[in-house]
């Protein structure tokens, strides 16, 4: 009988782990890149990796209630007990008997101390999936700044923003002077809820909060789409937007089609020179021109938005400067001390070292801009292009795409 050389298990490879790693796969898509967890000292060396030590009763116990919150995300969410959408499946039994959280890890690689059916096994690596994804949500460090970001994002736009006696919506320079545009609406976009942070993450390629861009953002509703670009002109002009710091990958167009624009505004820039057009002529006839430049083929680079969505679409940075509150009453506290130096109280206080305390962080942020005109506004808010709509479709895709070896499973059998 041939005896197997004892180097070869050295040279075999996780597959799935090289695709994660090497070849742009996520690992929200993958079913074996966990299966080098043999025992609980596997599971704890791997957590310590990931950067838990559940040897710490904090950290084991901050775990086991993303546990805990993982499956009832799930039973909201993607099963039909939940959801009238959701999935006609069932929490098999034995992961409401898990009291450590290693041994869900163990039940997911096949290792578990109880007989599994595979479909069971499938549940736990389900789970944790889930769990990665909450822990991502809630350990990105800029969420604390999150107040003072969008006030400073905002108040960028705000300082524009004026009504007149009317109650009439404009975008105005009143100290610079320039173009005036009238608006239908300027909305914010209020602050993503916990969850549906976690179902967008749950289908994004990029499985983690830092690469969510859309957590602020505004809309800016025109009148007419020859208005909608002068909008981005004033935002330039005013420096509420720096071209610098655009996203390029995030930026997408369905509103216009600029390279045909470009090439016809020529002609009309002639005729307005030969003829002395007066500028409200001029203006209505570059935006029925405007209008005439409809994109023949939109691509949204995003499979939830309807072929229907009419916008300009672009994502910013800007630089948040935050101070620390605590300094400025710590110090208030020093000068107290100053005055009273025999108490040992003070001198224990002017003697701490305050160096590690950050006094003012900076950063980039991103933030979201929508602009669109009027009537692609109500078309983008009806049908097949509304948001409820979008939202449920990333639902399903989240869903099937977490769900995907159960169904597979079961379609199989």
């Amino acid at each position: 009988m041939v005896q197997r050389p004892t180097y070869l298990p050295e040279y075999g490879f996780n597959w799935e782990t090289f695709d994660v790693v090497c070849s742009g796969k996520s690992s929200l898509d993958a079913t074996n890149y966990l299966s080098e967890l043999y025992d609980k000292k596997h599971v704890t060396d791997f957590l310590v990796g990931y950067g838990f030590d559940i040897t710490d009763p904090i950290e084991n116990a901050e775990l086991f209630g993303i546990f805990q919150e993982a499956l009832q995300f799930i039973k909201r969410y993607f099963l039909i007990e939940g959801n009238p959408d959701g999935l006609d499946l069932k929490v098999p039994n034995y992961l409401y008997t898990i009291t450590n959280i290693s041994e869900l890890f163990l039940a997911a690689t096949g290792q578990a101390s109880f007989k599994l059916k595979t479909e069971e096994a499938l549940w736990a690596g389900v789970i944790l999936k889930i769990m990665h994804t909450i822990l991502h949500t809630d350990k990105d460090l800029r969420y604390r700044y999150f107040s003072t970001v969008q006030q400073q994002i905002f108040d960028r736009f705000y300082k524009f923003i004026h009504r007149d006696e009317e109650n009439r919506l404009f975008l105005r320079n009143e100290h610079g002077g320039g173009m005036t545009i009238p608006l239908y609406d300027f909305q914010t976009k209020a602050k993503k809820t916990r969850d549906s942070i976690i179902i967008k993450l749950l289908h994004k390629q990029e499985n983690v909060a830092e690469e969510l861009f859309d957590r602020i953002g505004v809309r800016i509703i025109t009148y007419n789409k020859l208005d909608a670009l002068r909008v981005i002109k004033f935002l330039h002009r005013n420096y509420v937007i720096m071209v610098n710091n655009i996203k390029p990958s995030r930026s997408q167009n369905s509103l216009v089609d600029l390279p045909v624009l470009r090439r016809r505004m020529f002609t009309l820039y002639k005729e307005a020179l030969r003829e002395e057009l007066p500028e409200e002529v001029f203006y209505q006839k570059l935006n029925n021109l405007i209008e005439e430049c409809v994109p023949s083929v939109v691509s949204h680079g995003n499979k939830h938005t309807s072929d229907e969505y009419r916008a300009i679409h672009f994502t910013g940075r800007q630089l948040i400067k935050y101070r620390n509150p605590f300094m400025s009453s710590f110090n208030e506290v020093r000068k107290q001390a100053l005055k009273d130096k025999e108490n040992p109280l003070s001198q224990a206080l002017l003697h701490l070292d305050t160096s590690p305390i950050s006094r003012d962080v900076r950063f980039f942020y991103p933030f979201e801009v929508q602009i669109t005109d009027y009537e692609s506004h109500l078309r983008n808010t009806q049908g097949e292009a509304s948001h409820n709509d979008y939202k449920k479709s990333q639902l399903r895709s989240a869903m099937k795409r977490i769900f995907k070896p159960i169904l597979d499973l079961r379609e199989n059998q």
